[in-house]
């Protein structure tokens, strides 16, 4: 095969670049067919598809790759959640309405009234004690409820000096008199009490927050007592605005609360009127009020007097009068006109008494739809046969007394 080669290039004058080249390939050829010649060829035919009912097929390896015949690209074996291979929860109960019957909730409140009743006699002021439930009738809307509950409570107070400080008919005696009534009220408060102070012209303004620091409130009280001669910032009497404000804030103290009112009753200029603050102050739950008048000697004096203007002053001043006595009654309090400042000592002492010394009853009405509308109240004293009660002292003259208690109110509404 060589030399047929060489005598062919020689025939056709071929280059020697060519010759070079087959002698090359010639030398090459026997290696690669001994190569073939070792290798027995097998013929491969394409597999027939396994049906399903073949058998099993083998999984590959768990990350895949050629020894599983997944063909060129790894396929990692995905891994199984455990929250696909937990079972799932059964679903909860349904419960059906009856059919036609909207879903509602029930829910069952059995509302207590509490009353706090005050019995005091008419010329000493002094507490009555040692009745029993037996000797308490209540009766709400003119129907009589029966007790559940009754006790004696003597607690610390709480209580707010509201004291009018302003320039209207700018008279000293009206400022002293308030700061004899509110000296008279601080010098028979109890280490446990709290006690606050406000004043109020045309705004309201806070003079001493709650506090059981005695000595404060007479600092702020000898703060007031020194600025007495001098002209104040306004002239009006906003007595319906400060009231309210007041209430509002007592409103957030959770518990029994008492507003100590002192003032001459005249409002000039307040944006609320009368029939608002009434309200206000008959829906109050837990909030007596106590009215102590200023200038009652100013009054004494201008009662009879010639003009038209004198006549006017004294409507007025009567008007005055008449709504710190029904602020006073709408809560369970008690008012005072004092004429003169001999009468403020025993006037505060009856205050301090109906504070801390009154029965406390407890019933369930027998209206108890919380309907939000208001109920009056009554209750009387009766003795073991159910009339009247009648009182008398050691010299068996009888004695007259007064029962002290809120004239009602007002039923929570729905929402509440």
């Amino acid at each position: 095969m060589f030399k047929l080669c060489i005598q062919f290039v020689a025939s056709r004058r071929v280059p020697y670049v060519w010759l070079v080249v087959i002698i090359a390939v010639l030398l090459s050829a026997p290696e690669s067919r001994s190569q073939t010649q070792t290798q027995p060829q097998t013929k491969t035919e394409p597999a027939a598809p396994q049906s399903p009912q073949q058998g099993p097929v083998e999984a590959g390896p768990a990350a895949g790759g050629p020894n599983g015949n997944l063909g060129a690209i790894t396929v990692p074996k995905k891994k199984q959640s455990v929250e696909q291979s937990a079972p799932a929860a059964p679903p909860p109960p349904q419960f059906k309405n009856p059919p036609g019957m909207a879903p509602y909730s029930l829910q069952l409140q059995v509302p207590e009234v509490v009353v706090n009743v005050g019995v005091v006699l008419d010329k000493s002021g002094q507490f009555v004690s040692g009745l029993k439930p037996d000797n308490f009738r209540v009766f709400e809307n003119g129907v009589p409820q029966k007790i559940i509950g009754f006790r004696r409570i003597q607690a610390p107070i709480t209580a707010l000096l509201l004291c009018e400080f302003s320039a209207y008919d700018y008279w000293p005696n009206f400022r002293f008199d308030m700061l004899n009534a509110a000296w008279s009220f601080a010098q028979q408060l109890r280490p446990q009490d709290y006690v606050a102070l406000m004043t109020f012209d045309l705004n309201p303004h806070i003079i001493l927050d709650f506090t059981q620091n005695k000595s404060r409130l007479q600092e702020a009280l000898n703060m007031l007592e020194n600025e007495a001669w001098s002209p104040a910032a306004f002239q009006e009497v906003d007595l319906f605005d400060a009231l309210y404000n007041a209430m509002d804030r007592l409103s957030r103290i959770h518990g029994q609360k008492y507003i100590i009112l002192i003032a001459s009753g005249l409002d000039t200029f307040s944006k609320t009127d009368f029939d608002q603050i009434y309200k206000r102050v008959k829906e109050s739950r837990d909030i007596t009020i106590f009215t102590i008048v200023t200038g009652g000697l100013t009054q004494t004096m201008m009662e009879g007097q010639p003009g038209l203007n004198a006549s006017m002053q004294t409507m007025n001043y009567l008007q005055g009068d008449n709504e710190m006595h029904a602020f006073a009654a709408a809560t369970g309090g008690m008012s005072f006109v004092p004429r003169f400042w001999g009468e403020l000592p025993d006037d505060v002492a009856a205050i301090n008494a109906s504070i801390r010394s009154k029965y406390q009853i407890v019933y369930e009405p027998t209206d108890k739809k919380q309907d939000g509308t208001y109920r009056k109240l009554h209750v009387e004293l009766v003795n073991a046969e159910g009339k009247p009660l009648r009182m008398q002292d050691k010299k068996h003259h009888p004695l007259k007394y007064k029962l002290i208690y809120r004239s009602g109110y007002r039923a929570k509404p729905e929402v509440e």
